[in-house]
């Protein structure tokens, strides 16, 4: 996945100013919290610069080393180490997380901060070992996933020298296939006509279904969207994920210069679109996508990827009226995701009657309308050329024969 978080790095020393513990690692949480209308919303909680590590604890051999972090509007995490003659292994996580901070957890209906305890999966770890995991873990717990990759660690450092010895999780090591010693059962000997391994052409991803989706505000439509939607991430190769409008839910805010249409499918992809109007002061207003934002889920829920963009300025309309795309189109959110748009109709303000009103087209669509009289003109030409031809040809057959006899 391609994870935007800071990398929290922490070094906590003793009296003598020695150090007694490291860590550097990364991790974010996602969390299902209440609403005051009793549905459930997804929130994600990065750990961002403004990090501290108050709290944290050397340990010794009679009490537990503890790593603690806080950060942002009333969050915060720890985890305490144990050891004996030989090893050291995590013990319990403890996560804070803090409903009144409002841009985090809009409208929660449980106030203040929550606490959810975990039991650490960290197997015992050989002392002067640093322990190393790159790979992606995630804990479960009381509505909370908390997901850690690049993580170093080591408590309990020996006369303040981190250790250069590491000890790698399950899951960097990698799984070799058993090797099978060669035997008079085995060992086949190839033919002399070798004919090719079949290949399969990979399957062509289809164009996604068309969803209709929608925001209100009380009794009244604010937001009017119809849309075919496709992610595509390019990593190593591209990879196509439609949008399935079955499956896929609707939430978000309308307002008077901003509004947004967050799509969740089915705990998979979240999508957000935001539109602002520009020249609020003018007389002939006029709006357009600033921003989009994706977030990727696994099938437990934990985040794979997240991606951003505020600063577009596509889909470009007057106040009033709606924005009509029906060729393909393409958002690049960054050097890796891209949303594809299809058969596009939105209307994120001035919604009247529950129905989209005048629509401003894609240049592409404009292209389209105006070739396509174009075509039909010059054809009905041709045809009408080809019938005056066919007549006079006729006329000069009817007189050639009149006149022979």
């Amino acid at each position: 996945g391609f994870f935007q978080s800071y990398a929290v790095e922490v070094e906590v020393k003793d009296a003598s100013n020695a150090t007694c513990l490291y860590a550097k690692w990364m991790m974010r949480f996602l969390i299902v919290y209440e609403t005051n209308s009793s549905d459930y919303k997804n929130a994600t909680l990065d750990l961002l610069s403004n990090v501290t590590h108050d709290g944290s604890v050397c340990g010794s051999d009679t009490q537990a080393a503890l790593l603690a972090v806080q950060f942002g509007e009333g969050h915060s995490w720890s985890v305490n180490f144990t050891k004996n003659n030989e090893t050291y292994q995590g013990d319990y996580m403890t996560f804070t997380y803090n409903t009144n901070d409002t841009a985090i957890f809009p409208d929660a209906k449980r106030k203040g901060p929550i606490t959810v305890v975990v039991k650490d999966t960290m197997g015992p770890v050989q002392l002067n070992n640093v322990f190393v995991c790159h790979s992606t873990e995630s804990l479960e717990a009381e509505n909370v996933t908390q997901i850690f990759w690049n993580v170093t660690v080591q408590p309990f450092v020996q006369n303040g020298t981190i250790g250069k010895k590491e000890s790698r999780c399950r899951a960097d090591t990698p799984t070799a296939a058993p090797t099978v010693p060669p035997t008079a059962a085995n060992v086949t000997t190839a033919s002399t006509t070798l004919s090719p391994a079949p290949t399969t052409a990979p399957k062509p991803v289809e164009n996604p279904d068309t969803g209709n989706y929608f925001l209100k505000n009380g009794n009244e439509t604010c937001f009017l969207a119809t849309v075919g939607l496709q992610l595509n991430i390019s990593q190593d190769k591209p990879h196509l994920i439609n949008i399935n409008p079955k499956t896929t839910t609707v939430d978000g805010t309308c307002g008077n210069t901003t509004a947004t249409l967050k799509l969740n499918d089915g705990n998979s992809t979240l999508i957000a679109f935001t539109f602002i109007v520009k020249n609020a002061s003018a007389g002939a207003q006029k709006y357009h996508l600033k921003e989009v934002n994706v977030t990727l889920l696994s099938l437990n829920g934990s985040v794979i990827s997240n991606a951003d963009n505020n600063n577009f300025s596509k889909w470009d309309a007057f106040l009033g009226t709606s924005y009509m795309c029906r060729k393909e189109q393409t958002l690049e959110v960054n050097e890796i995701l891209q949303v594809h748009t299809f058969n596009l109709w939105i209307q994120p303000f001035l919604v009247k009657e529950n129905k989209f009103s005048a629509a401003e087209e894609c240049f592409a669509d404009s292209d389209l309308n105006f070739l396509i009289p174009i075509a039909v003109g010059m054809a009905l030409g041709f045809l009408i050329i080809l019938v005056f031809v066919s007549y006079i040809i006729g006329r000069r057959k009817s007189r050639t024969g009149y006149q022979s006899v």
